[in-house]
């Protein structure tokens, strides 16, 4: 993984907007990181007590899935943050770095933004009447959704900020405020 002292090296400090939203990145990515961390204890911790005891619960299913998906849902900003997201790369790796730059602007501006604002958009009102109506799975002993579906508006709206962050950061690196390591690991096929 890339640290995020590599991913930016200004020369001259980054704008007070972009630090904050970058450090609510950080934030999050430690809480999704115990959240994968607890999810895969629990599942384990589930299916030692279903062999050993004949033991099961569906509250214990499903506060797993919950927490991967608190996982994916809040790390995917920090994600993005790293340039570690997955890309559909036919050309990009073998571009200059300029050319990559502006790809990944009018990337953000063009999909990542006005995707991810949409999300956001229709994920919350589903959540507000999960909430409202104190929605419960159909599952005996199932929990409550809606704090599974907060996850969708929150994540989407995380990836939000990050990608202004990271549009930020593309202007100032192709006006030659800041340097930017733009960095991208083709993944082995």
């Amino acid at each position: 993984m890339i640290s995020p002292e590599k991913s930016t090296t200004p020369t001259a400090p980054l704008p007070l907007w972009i630090r904050v939203i970058d450090a609510t990145s950080d934030g999050f990515a430690v809480i999704a990181k115990y959240a994968l961390l607890l999810s895969c204890v629990i599942s384990g911790a589930n299916a030692l007590v279903r062999f050993f005891l004949d033991v099961s619960s569906n509250g214990w299913l499903e506060i797993q899935w919950y927490l991967f998906g608190a996982g994916v849902m809040l790390g995917a900003a920090q994600v993005l943050r790293l340039n570690e997201h997955v890309r559909v790369d036919l050309f990009y790796g073998r571009w200059q770095p300029r050319t990559q730059g502006w790809l990944d602007l009018f990337g953000f501006l063009l999909f990542l933004l006005p995707v991810m604002v949409l999300m956001t958009y229709l994920s919350w009102p589903i959540m507000v009447e999960m909430f409202v109506s104190g929605e419960t799975s159909p599952n005996a002993g199932g929990l409550i959704r809606w704090p599974a579906m907060s996850l969708l508006p929150l994540g989407f709206a995380l990836l939000v900020l990050q990608g202004l962050s990271e549009l930020g950061k593309r202007v100032l690196w192709l006006r030659g405020s800041i340097e930017l390591t733009m960095h991208y690991e083709k993944p082995l096929q």
